[in-house]
Order: structure tokens, then C-alpha cells, then sequence
């Protein structure tokens, strides 16, 4: 299985979908605060499902879209971490 390569934030694609409108705006529309969009917007926090589902309802995406951008960030940076040598559980028949 192929990973794409060190694939963009959900936050960053939002912001392609949100163009030029504020972040004070977006957030009322969202019904959230503007901190917690900013976060979002600049990486330092997760997409939510409740998010996903918030988007889904204010730009006519699907929440499994952006849970999925949120899944396949998370995914390439776990890969990029050390981890202990893994010995398969079960072998191949």
C-alpha cells in the first residue's frame, strides 16, 4: 500500500475552500469560535468528526472526505516517527 506523500493538513485545504473569507466570519457561520477555527486552519489542532459534519452542512462536502484528508495526515506522520522493531503475528500461508 502506497501513502501519498507527506500530505497536506485538513486545516490547509480549508483554507483553499474558504478563499478570502475572514476567520471571524467562517467561525460564526460554523457556529464555533474563532480560536478554535484558527487552530484548525494553522495545524495545531485535529479535524473532529463534528467539524467534518459542521463542513459538511456549511460547504456541501462530505465529513468522510475530511476525515479522511485528517486520517491520511495522521498516517504519514505516525510513519515518519521511530518505532521498536514489530514481529508479525501471523505468517503468511
Amino acid at each position: 500500500m502506497t501513502r501519498l506523500f507527506n500530505p497536506p493538513h485538513p486545516g490547509l485545504i480549508l483554507q483553499e475552500w474558504l478563499g478570502d473569507m475572514s476567520v471571524a466570519e467562517a467561525a460564526r457561520r460554523l457556529s464555533i469560535d474563532r480560536t478554535t477555527l484558527s487552530r484548525l486552519l494553522h495545524g495545531s489542532s485535529d479535524m473532529s468528526p463534528e467539524m467534518a459534519l459542521r463542513l459538511e452542512i456549511a460547504l456541501g462536502t462530505s465529513p468522510e472526505m475530511w476525515m479522511g484528508l485528517q486520517a491520511d495526515y495522521d498516517l504519514w506522520q505516525a510513519s515518519q516517527k521511530p518505532r521498536p522493531e514489530i514481529r508479525r503475528i501471523l505468517e503468511a500461508a
